[in-house]
């Protein structure tokens, strides 16, 4: 294998990658949105459905999301990409904001701990759900067969 080849995968690997990456991402915000759950006195009975109504909302922003970088990643006319074009650059930018921005929120106490558990569960399985899907497309949206035999 070449140096300039030597951090390359199949791009069907991309997509399990990045199911990888918002699938970790998506358990550890959910993980933070139950702390904080556990740490509020009481839960009132529509912090869970306001929980669901951002996990709905995130949810379909990062469905078309994960449909869009699947479809981007099959058209590289490429057999492979190195391993970090399971993103593009504008999708690198936004999860640095979020992440950042998140980081930045907990750690500020602008936002009571409700918000944070609300938010963060709704946004967390929504999350999760976007490294789902991007397994479901490597399982299933990628023909091996004519990739195998582009190599």
């Amino acid at each position: 294998m070449d140096k300039k080849h030597f951090f390359h995968v199949q791009k069907r690997t991309l997509l399990a990658i990045a199911g990888c990456v918002w699938l970790l991402a998506g358990i550890n915000v959910t993980r933070l949105g139950i702390l904080s759950y556990q740490c509020m006195k009481t839960i009132q009975w529509y912090h869970p459905l306001l929980s669901t109504v951002i996990f709905i909302l995130f949810g379909f922003m990062f469905f078309k999301m994960s449909l869009k970088h699947t479809k981007r990643i099959q058209n590289y006319p490429e057999s492979t990409r190195p391993f970090w074009h399971f993103f593009d650059i504008k999708a690198y930018c936004i999860m640095a904001f979020m992440m950042g921005g998140g980081i930045w929120l907990r750690s500020s106490g602008l936002v009571p701990n409700t918000f944070i558990a609300v938010f963060y569960t709704g946004l967390g399985l929504a999350l999760a759900l976007a490294g789902i899907m991007f397994w479901i497309m490597f399982a299933k949206n990628f023909n091996t067969k004519k990739e195998k035999a582009n190599i």
